[in-house]
């Protein structure tokens, strides 16, 4: 019998046999170290550290007590050796890096408001800030060199730097500019030493290198095509969900897409990195291309897309977690993706520790255990039920991916959508269209604009979907609901979740709520096309 391109028969037992969540402990552990060292200084990381080691040793201890009553494996010295080293380790970088900051130069001038001259590097495209006053951007820079008080200091160090908009919003990451500002103590826990505010425009700025002016054209050129071939509306949201670049968006699109927990899709994702480099596969697949070239054409555009879109903290984040999940499901390994998405954490933690309070880091990370763990369970669940594989797949991760991360949401921002699943699901056709038509418009407008923007409509009906999905989703009535936020909100929302679960192993509940969920379908469908 031929088996070529089929997979192996050791895959199924390897699918079947349970996940290898050795590293989940080191994950963890390491995580929340960080977390702690950032949010409360380096005196917590200690006590945070030592706690650790003082609650690993003792687990340890309790469970070969059992193990060996019950003639069971229990957790290995190696590994608890493991779990230890590393808490020393990440405990130990975390108190250096937030005492360098407690004592840096700049953070004891912020205290006294002192006005500054400061070179700085920027490092991510200015942000739009909603205020009253004149409109202002946020720019993340690392200092070169601060003048206080006449004496001239060449540090580094990470400041935000909040702008007027008109003079900042067209800097690239990348570039060099000198600012006269007052500066201030960072109100968010991210490992900033000070905040730098002006009300004018850069003293100086030099020109930027080739590879940002390159990616910041691609950028220019995508979102100056969706302006003069679609609807503003659509316009804006194009370069959104396709580089992440928001800065057109329309408001009422962005509360819509708030509301009916869709806001995901305007940041650069792993889905960002999934999509794309899926496309790739499929096409290097369709033209007989060997495994070798087709994974190194794979990592050139991995790599070009994340120059595009900024190689910023959030956008390798992104990547990792894409590549992941993306390998998860293509190769079935997913006793592999544990171990994978723990290795991926603890070197993000190590090279960005900032990353482990970072709201977007904290939802990818559930999102992609969500689509490796869970989603498979349940696609699995739903076919054995009689549901298409296609419609099996979509409604799993779309369930999935807001199950893990409706907790994290409920305890950041106190609220929680009630509308998310289905709004992913009904917009989940059209966001892989979406993002290669637009990836395929800006390659196309390097060389001809006309050509672009006749490309560029092939994405006008979807972008027209999503914004009528999302607007339909915000205006039902409780699309979403207030919680407590903080670990209440955390965990009042997984405690629904699970209720929810369990009633559904219920066969009179699951045909309640299988009625109740079709007839508010078929309602909001029969909405939406009126």
């Amino acid at each position: 019998m031929k088996t070529d391109g089929a997979p192996p028969a050791v895959s199924q037992a390897e699918d079947s046999a349970p996940f290898d969540v050795r590293l989940v402990p080191v994950a963890v552990v390491c995580w929340a170290i960080t977390a702690v060292g950032i949010l409360d200084g380096p005196g917590a990381a200690v006590i945070a550290t030592a706690s650790t080691i003082m609650v690993v040793l003792l687990g340890s201890t309790a469970l070969r007590l059992v193990s060996t009553r019950r003639a069971v494996t229990g957790p290995s010295g190696a590994g608890v050796a493991a779990v230890i080293v590393l808490a020393l380790c990440f405990g130990a970088a975390i108190w250096l890096q937030m005492r360098a900051i407690a004592l840096h130069p700049v953070a004891a001038a912020a205290e006294d408001r002192a006005w500054i001259t400061a070179s700085v590097r920027l490092e991510e495209d200015p942000r739009r800030l909603s205020s009253a006053g004149p409109p202002m951007v946020l720019v993340k820079a690392e200092l070169t060199r601060v003048d206080v008080g006449g004496d001239a200091l060449y540090v580094g160090g990470r400041v935000s730097i909040i702008a007027p908009e008109s003079s900042w919003l067209s800097l690239l990451p990348g570039q060099e500019v000198t600012v006269r500002g007052r500066l201030g103590v960072p109100t968010r826990p991210d490992m900033s030493v000070a905040v730098i505010r002006t009300s004018a425009p850069p003293v100086t700025v030099d020109e930027p290198g080739a590879i940002s002016a390159a990616a910041g054209a691609f950028r220019a050129n995508l979102a100056a095509v969706a302006q003069n071939s679609m609807p503003p509306d659509r316009a804006g949201l194009l370069p959104g969900l396709v580089v992440g670049d928001v800065s057109m968006m329309d408001e009422s699109v962005v509360e819509n897409f708030r509301a009916a927990g869709l806001t995901h899709l305007t940041a650069v994702s792993g889905a960002n990195f999934s999509i794309l480099v899926g496309a790739v596969l499929l096409v290097l697949r369709g033209l007989g291309i060997g495994p070798r070239a087709t994974v190194a054409v794979a990592f050139v555009v991995l790599l070009a897309f994340v120059i595009v879109a900024r190689p910023s903290p959030s956008v390798l984040r992104a990547a990792v977690m894409g590549s992941i999940g993306l390998l998860a499901l293509v190769t079935g390994r997913r006793r592999q993706a544990v171990p994978a998405l723990c290795g991926a954490v603890l070197g993000l933690l190590a090279w960005w520790p900032r990353l482990a309070v970072d709201v977007g880091f904290v939802l990818s990370v559930f999102a992609t255990a969500g689509l490796v763990l869970l989603a498979p369970i349940w696609v699995d669940w739903l076919r054995a039920r009689g549901w298409p594989r296609t419609a099996a797949e979509v409604v799993a991760v779309a369930a999935a991916a807001h199950a893990v991360t409706a907790p994290v949401i409920a305890a950041m921002a106190g609220t929680l959508s009630l509308v998310g699943v289905a709004a992913n699901v009904v917009v989940a056709p059209v966001v892989a269209p979406i993002t290669v038509v637009g990836i395929v418009t800006a390659v196309i407008a390097t060389v001809s604009t006309t050509a672009a923007e006749w490309t560029a409509q092939l994405a006008s009906a979807p972008l027209w979907w999503l914004i009528a999905v999302a607007e339909k989703a915000a205006s039902v009535p409780a699309a979403s609901v207030g919680t407590p936020d903080g670990p209440m909100g955390a965990a009042s929302t997984v405690l629904g979740t699970a209720a929810l679960l369990a009633a559904l192993r219920v066969r009179a509940f699951r045909w309640i709520a299988a009625g109740v969920a079709l007839a508010a379908l078929a309602w909001w469908a029969a909405a939406l096309l009126w």
